[in-house]
Protein backbone atom coordinates (compact mmCIF):
# COMPACT_ATOMS: atom_id res chain seq x y z
CA UNK A 1 0.00 0.00 0.00
CA UNK A 2 2.87 2.49 0.94
CA UNK A 3 4.14 1.71 -2.61
CA UNK A 4 1.06 2.19 -4.19
CA UNK A 5 0.62 5.90 -2.38
CA UNK A 6 4.59 6.80 -3.18
CA UNK A 7 4.00 5.87 -6.91
CA UNK A 8 0.39 8.22 -6.75
CA UNK A 9 2.62 10.95 -5.15
CA UNK A 10 5.52 10.80 -7.78
CA UNK A 11 2.62 10.71 -11.09
CA UNK A 12 0.92 13.56 -9.43
CA UNK A 13 4.30 15.67 -8.78
CA UNK A 14 5.65 15.04 -11.85
CA UNK A 15 2.03 15.86 -13.79
CA UNK A 16 1.34 18.58 -11.96
CA UNK A 17 5.33 20.18 -13.13
CA UNK A 18 4.82 19.28 -16.59
CA UNK A 19 1.63 21.10 -16.48
CA UNK A 20 3.48 24.57 -15.82
CA UNK A 21 6.09 24.13 -18.87
CA UNK A 22 4.84 26.13 -22.33
CA UNK A 23 6.93 25.80 -25.38
CA UNK A 24 7.14 25.70 -29.33
CA UNK A 25 9.96 25.22 -31.94
CA UNK A 26 8.55 27.23 -34.36
CA UNK A 27 8.76 30.47 -32.96
CA UNK A 28 9.84 33.75 -34.71
CA UNK A 29 13.12 35.81 -34.42
CA UNK A 30 14.04 38.72 -36.83
CA UNK A 31 16.83 40.97 -36.96
CA UNK A 32 17.17 43.91 -38.92
CA UNK A 33 20.41 46.39 -39.15
CA UNK A 34 19.50 48.49 -42.15
CA UNK A 35 20.77 51.56 -42.41
CA UNK A 36 18.85 54.32 -45.02
CA UNK A 37 19.19 54.83 -48.16
CA UNK A 38 21.18 51.42 -48.89
CA UNK A 39 20.11 47.93 -49.27
CA UNK A 40 17.71 46.29 -46.38
CA UNK A 41 19.73 43.89 -43.89
CA UNK A 42 17.24 41.49 -42.31
CA UNK A 43 16.72 38.17 -42.12
CA UNK A 44 14.27 35.86 -39.51
CA UNK A 45 14.55 32.49 -38.19
CA UNK A 46 10.77 30.91 -38.12
CA UNK A 47 12.09 27.89 -36.48
CA UNK A 48 13.21 29.30 -33.23
CA UNK A 49 12.44 26.68 -29.33
CA UNK A 50 11.45 28.12 -26.38
CA UNK A 51 10.39 26.68 -23.26
CA UNK A 52 8.71 28.74 -20.49
CA UNK A 53 8.35 27.84 -17.03
CA UNK A 54 5.18 29.52 -15.95
CA UNK A 55 5.42 28.71 -12.17
CA UNK A 56 8.83 30.63 -12.36
CA UNK A 57 8.46 32.63 -15.19
CA UNK A 58 12.10 31.31 -16.16
CA UNK A 59 12.22 31.36 -19.80
CA UNK A 60 14.94 29.62 -22.53
CA UNK A 61 15.41 30.30 -26.36
CA UNK A 62 17.30 28.82 -28.95
CA UNK A 63 17.85 29.64 -32.83
CA UNK A 64 20.28 27.79 -35.64
CA UNK A 65 22.10 30.62 -36.97
CA UNK A 66 22.31 28.92 -40.28
CA UNK A 67 17.92 29.27 -39.93
CA UNK A 68 17.85 33.07 -40.28
CA UNK A 69 16.62 33.68 -43.93
CA UNK A 70 17.35 37.25 -45.95
CA UNK A 71 15.91 38.51 -49.34
CA UNK A 72 19.24 37.88 -50.76
CA UNK A 73 20.88 34.68 -50.87
CA UNK A 74 24.18 36.66 -51.40
CA UNK A 75 23.48 38.29 -47.68
CA UNK A 76 22.85 35.48 -45.86
CA UNK A 77 25.89 33.43 -47.04
CA UNK A 78 28.10 36.58 -46.12
CA UNK A 79 25.92 36.16 -42.59
CA UNK A 80 26.44 32.84 -41.83
CA UNK A 81 30.50 32.67 -43.37
CA UNK A 82 31.47 36.17 -42.52
CA UNK A 83 29.86 37.52 -39.79
CA UNK A 84 28.49 34.65 -36.87
CA UNK A 85 30.73 31.94 -38.20
CA UNK A 86 27.79 29.43 -37.95
CA UNK A 87 30.10 26.70 -38.57
CA UNK A 88 31.89 27.69 -35.75
CA UNK A 89 28.96 28.81 -33.25
CA UNK A 90 26.08 27.03 -34.44
CA UNK A 91 23.33 28.34 -32.48
CA UNK A 92 22.15 31.72 -30.35
CA UNK A 93 20.84 31.32 -26.71
CA UNK A 94 18.82 33.54 -24.37
CA UNK A 95 18.53 32.17 -20.65
CA UNK A 96 16.44 34.68 -18.16
CA UNK A 97 13.47 35.78 -16.27
CA UNK A 98 10.28 37.38 -16.69
CA UNK A 99 10.33 39.96 -13.80
CA UNK A 100 7.27 39.55 -11.53
CA UNK A 101 5.39 36.73 -13.56
CA UNK A 102 1.91 35.40 -12.81
CA UNK A 103 0.93 32.97 -15.25
CA UNK A 104 -2.82 32.59 -13.33
CA UNK A 105 -3.35 36.72 -13.62
CA UNK A 106 -2.45 36.00 -17.82
CA UNK A 107 -5.61 36.83 -19.87
CA UNK A 108 -6.12 37.29 -23.95
CA UNK A 109 -5.40 41.48 -23.14
CA UNK A 110 -1.39 41.23 -23.30
CA UNK A 111 0.02 42.84 -20.54
CA UNK A 112 3.58 44.52 -20.64
CA UNK A 113 6.67 42.60 -18.78
CA UNK A 114 9.91 42.76 -18.46
CA UNK A 115 12.37 39.92 -19.37
CA UNK A 116 16.13 40.09 -18.30
CA UNK A 117 18.83 37.28 -18.87
CA UNK A 118 21.74 36.81 -21.13
CA UNK A 119 21.83 36.26 -24.77
CA UNK A 120 24.96 34.22 -25.64
CA UNK A 121 25.76 34.28 -29.56
CA UNK A 122 29.31 34.03 -31.54
CA UNK A 123 30.77 32.72 -28.26
CA UNK A 124 30.22 35.54 -26.03
CA UNK A 125 27.71 36.00 -23.54
CA UNK A 126 25.63 39.47 -23.00
CA UNK A 127 23.20 40.44 -20.53
CA UNK A 128 19.71 42.31 -22.15
CA UNK A 129 16.51 43.55 -21.43
CA UNK A 130 13.31 42.41 -23.61
CA UNK A 131 10.72 44.69 -23.62
CA UNK A 132 7.86 42.17 -23.88
CA UNK A 133 3.92 41.75 -24.07
CA UNK A 134 2.48 38.22 -23.22
CA UNK A 135 -0.61 36.70 -23.14
CA UNK A 136 -2.64 33.78 -22.79
CA UNK A 137 -5.53 32.37 -24.97
CA UNK A 138 -6.54 28.88 -23.88
CA UNK A 139 -3.78 26.45 -23.14
CA UNK A 140 -1.04 28.55 -25.44
CA UNK A 141 0.93 31.55 -24.24
CA UNK A 142 1.96 34.61 -26.62
CA UNK A 143 5.29 36.33 -25.71
CA UNK A 144 6.00 39.06 -28.35
CA UNK A 145 9.05 41.53 -28.01
CA UNK A 146 12.28 43.43 -29.01
CA UNK A 147 15.72 44.35 -28.19
CA UNK A 148 18.22 45.89 -29.69
CA UNK A 149 22.20 44.74 -29.80
CA UNK A 150 25.44 45.48 -30.92
CA UNK A 151 27.51 43.40 -32.90
CA UNK A 152 30.46 44.56 -31.22
CA UNK A 153 29.03 43.69 -28.13
CA UNK A 154 29.92 39.67 -29.32
CA UNK A 155 32.82 40.22 -31.32
CA UNK A 156 31.13 40.56 -34.30
CA UNK A 157 33.34 42.28 -37.03
CA UNK A 158 31.82 44.29 -39.68
CA UNK A 159 34.40 45.03 -43.01
CA UNK A 160 35.04 48.47 -43.41
CA UNK A 161 34.06 48.26 -46.88
CA UNK A 162 29.99 47.53 -45.72
CA UNK A 163 30.59 49.26 -42.59
CA UNK A 164 28.28 52.00 -43.61
CA UNK A 165 25.58 49.86 -44.88
CA UNK A 166 25.10 47.94 -42.09
CA UNK A 167 23.76 49.58 -38.69
CA UNK A 168 25.79 49.23 -35.35
CA UNK A 169 22.70 48.63 -33.71
CA UNK A 170 20.76 45.48 -34.43
CA UNK A 171 16.93 45.70 -33.91
CA UNK A 172 15.78 42.21 -32.57
CA UNK A 173 12.14 40.74 -32.28
CA UNK A 174 10.80 37.95 -30.89
CA UNK A 175 7.32 35.91 -31.32
CA UNK A 176 6.38 32.72 -29.87
CA UNK A 177 3.49 30.86 -29.48
CA UNK A 178 4.07 28.72 -26.35
CA UNK A 179 1.70 25.53 -25.75
CA UNK A 180 0.96 24.16 -22.65
CA UNK A 181 3.01 20.68 -22.59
Amino acid sequence: MKKVIVLLFLFVGIFHVSAQKYATKTGSLKFEASVDSFEEVAAENKNTSSILESSTGEIAVLTLMKGFRFKVALMEEHFNENYVESDKFPKATFKGKIEDFDASKLSGTAKIFKISGDLTLHGKTKNVIVNAKILKSGDKITVTGNFDVKAADFDIEIPKLVSKKVSDKIKVSLNLLLTKL
